[in-house]
Formats: structure tokens, C-alpha cells, sequence
């Protein structure tokens, strides 16, 4: 049971990370656009470190719960394809789930002309990520 315990204090450590970062993204950076981005580095580094930290964070999360059922699972976009397949998601939002994994990594691995893109994809799905967020969270109080 050790196990358990660890994954339980994890998931709840990165969830807690995970809306922080959320919350610092929809405060200061939903709104700017493609110019805004563009034309201030600083916000640049702000934007992309902000999303790529809640989007490993997600990964890290439904990771952590899929290891606790004994899923194995071969890439990021395989942890949240089958994280939301656990959670009953549709397959649309599976595949959507799967995409925010290719955008972390370009952010991650500093794919400059896409970057952006990532950023718009993060935005557009806050509110998957936060559906998936409370089904794990009522998934975790259920055990």
C-alpha cells in the first residue's frame, strides 16, 4: 500500500501545480495574441514555460494514475489518449488529450515555428484538461 500513498500525495502535489498554472495562464497570457507573442520575448518565455509546465504536469498526473491500475502506456500521447479512455472521455476528446502531448514536446524541444500553435491548442482546450482534472480528482476521493 505504500504505493498508493505516494501516488495519491503526487497526484494531489501535481494537481495542485497543474491548476496554479492554469490559473497564472488564463490571469496573464489567454488574451494576448499572435502579435503580442510575437513581438515580446519575454512574454514568449513566459507563455511557453507557463504551458509546457501545466502540460507536463497533466502528463505527470494521468501517468501516475494509470501506473496505480497497472496501464502500461508507450508515449505522452498514449498517457492521455488511455487516461481519458479510463475516465470514460469520448474518442474525440482522447485524440484532443493525445495532440496537447505533441504540443508539450514542442515547446519542450523548442520547435520555433510551432510553438504558437501550441500555445493556441493549450488555450483552446483548458477546459478539457480541467474536466479531466476533476474526473481524476473524484476518481482519487473514490478510493
Amino acid at each position: 500500500m505504500p504505493e498508493f500513498k505516494y501516488a495519491k500525495g503526487r497526484i494531489a502535489e501535481s494537481i495542485k501545480f497543474l491548476t496554479e498554472e492554469m490559473r497564472e495562464f488564463e490571469e496573464e497570457y489567454a488574451h494576448k495574441s499572435w502579435k503580442d507573442y510575437q513581438n515580446d520575448k519575454k512574454i514568449q518565455k513566459l507563455m511557453d514555460r507557463t504551458v509546457e509546465n501545466a502540460l507536463t504536469a497533466l502528463i505527470e498526473i494521468c501517468g501516475t494514475v494509470l501506473a496505480e491500475k497497472g496501464i502500461a502506456t508507450e508515449s505522452y500521447s498514449d498517457v492521455l489518449r488511455k487516461a481519458g479512455n479510463l475516465l470514460g472521455f469520448s474518442e474525440n476528446e482522447q485524440d484532443n488529450l493525445a495532440k496537447l502531448a505533441i504540443q508539450r514536446n514542442r515547446l519542450a524541444h523548442r520547435y520555433l515555428n510551432l510553438k504558437w500553435e501550441a500555445i493556441k491548442t493549450f488555450n483552446e482546450n483548458k477546459e478539457l484538461i480541467l474536466k479531466l482534472v476533476k474526473n481524476i480528482l473524484n476518481k482519487e476521493e473514490n478510493f
